[in-house]
């Protein structure tokens, strides 16, 4: 167990646990300021950051989480300050380039590409400003700001695109159907007070890490899934609250997985298809060979797209 009176790096993900954590003391998690909705039985409040590599980690589970139980529950993405600077040296990390062999490791470990060498050749400075514009894009269209953000993180995991500058934010939104001057006009003004809203959300619900999920019923009682964990333990907490909630069928064909998620990687096609993750691979790449998919490969693993979308 790590002593916990030690300051931990924030992009030192601890692969047991399934956390990144922040580089914050302690918190006080007695409050449980939420605003909680009367049209889905569970509320998720994930507290989440664009470079943690553990978020990248559950996406699968999150995509069947949706799928499966969409209709009783709402998901509030929240920015949770990953990375403020490189001001710190602890955990063995005190540059940029400590980073790039932690998220090989990584990416190995929860079988979702991460490319390390980002931290190579354009690292980041700082996780605010993809942040920031995550909460400028939420302003516009909560729907498209998630899709920013899996455009945004499929960016800096997979091609090393530092996400911390402008020219490749702008690339995201205009993917994804943004409005780029209004995105740009939010980032650099309200979006900054909307992230420090966050920010101090975080602190009141004990966050000190990431992912982290709560899982609050329409009484506030509330369940939380700290790191990365197997879809059960999302599953359970849903039903814990809500034994009531019902779980949707559907279609586990490639065509419709593709057509609500335009972009999979293997693992998360075998979580979502139900085949098995040796098997899935081979099925995306005769996909390939047919001219249904498009595959971009890196030294860690590959993304599948449905070919003539765009994105």
């Amino acid at each position: 167990m790590k002593d916990e009176t030690i300051q931990s790096n924030p992009l030192l993900c601890d692969i047991e646990t399934g956390v990144c954590e922040t580089t914050d003391e302690k918190t006080d998690s007695s409050s449980q300021s939420t605003e909680q909705s009367t049209e889905k039985s569970v509320k998720l409040i994930y507290f989440t950051d664009p470079i943690c590599s553990s978020c990248w980690g559950i996406e699968p589970q999150l995509r069947k989480l949706k799928l499966e139980y969409g209709n009783a529950i709402e998901i509030e993405y929240r920015m949770g300050g990953l990375l403020p600077d490189w001001s710190y040296n602890s955990g063995g990390i005190g540059k940029p380039s400590d980073v790039a062999s932690h998220w090989d490791e990584v990416s190995v470990h929860y079988d979702m590409p991460i490319d390390g060498d980002l931290w190579l050749e354009d690292p980041l400075d700082s996780s605010y400003p993809p942040s920031i514009a995550f909460k400028a894009a939420q302003i516009q269209d909560n729907e498209k700001a998630i899709l920013f953000l899996r455009k945004i993180r499929e960016m800096v995991f997979l091609q090393k695109k530092n996400i911390a500058k402008w020219p490749h934010l702008e690339v995201a939104a205009k993917k994804v159907g943004l409005n780029t001057k209004k995105l740009k006009a939010d980032f650099e003004n309200s979006a900054r007070s909307l992230f420090e809203k966050d920010l101090k959300l975080a602190k009141e619900m004990g966050v000190r890490g990431f992912p982290t999920i709560f899982f609050i019923d329409e009484a506030g009682n509330k369940e939380t899934v700290y790191g990365t964990r197997p879809y059960a333990f999302y599953e359970m907490a849903i039903l814990k609250l809500n034994p009531n909630a019902t779980k949707s069928e559907y279609s586990k064909n490639w065509k419709t997985l593709f057509s609500k998620y335009t972009t999979l990687t293997a693992k998360e096609f075998s979580e979502l298809s139900g085949t098995p993750r040796n098997e899935s691979e081979k099925q995306l790449n005769e996909l390939v060979v047919a001219g249904d998919l498009e595959k971009r490969t890196t030294k860690n693993g590959a993304i599948w797209t449905k070919k003539n979308t765009g994105l």
